[in-house]
Parts: structure tokens; C-alpha cells; sequence
């Protein structure tokens, strides 16, 4: 009894292992995807505050 207690437990954590794994993998692709795009953004936005001109 005792025994499949933990085989639970240890299935739980290799599960909630594997989606943060893919959890991590997710972000890295979306902020390599979009990584430049958003520096650009600040770019423009710095620019912006430093000559002081507005939209």
C-alpha cells in the first residue's frame, strides 16, 4: 500500500517536472520569437521620452 503511495507521488512530481520543462521551452521560443520586436518597442519609447516630441 505504502509503496504505491509514493509511485503516485513520484509520478505526480515527474509530471509537474515535464510541463514546466515544456512550460520553459514555450517561453524560450516565444521570447526568441519575439525579442527583437520588443526591443525595438523600448527602442522607439526611449527615443521618444529622450527628444521629448509625442504622437
Amino acid at each position: 500500500m505504502l509503496n504505491r503511495i509514493r509511485n503516485e507521488k513520484g509520478q505526480g512530481m515527474a509530471e509537474y517536472a515535464l510541463i514546466l520543462v515544456l512550460v520553459s521551452i514555450a517561453a524560450i521560443f516565444v521570447l526568441t520569437a519575439l525579442g527583437e520586436n520588443i526591443a525595438g518597442v523600448f527602442d522607439r519609447i526611449a527615443n521618444t521620452l529622450s527628444s521629448g516630441t509625442g504622437g
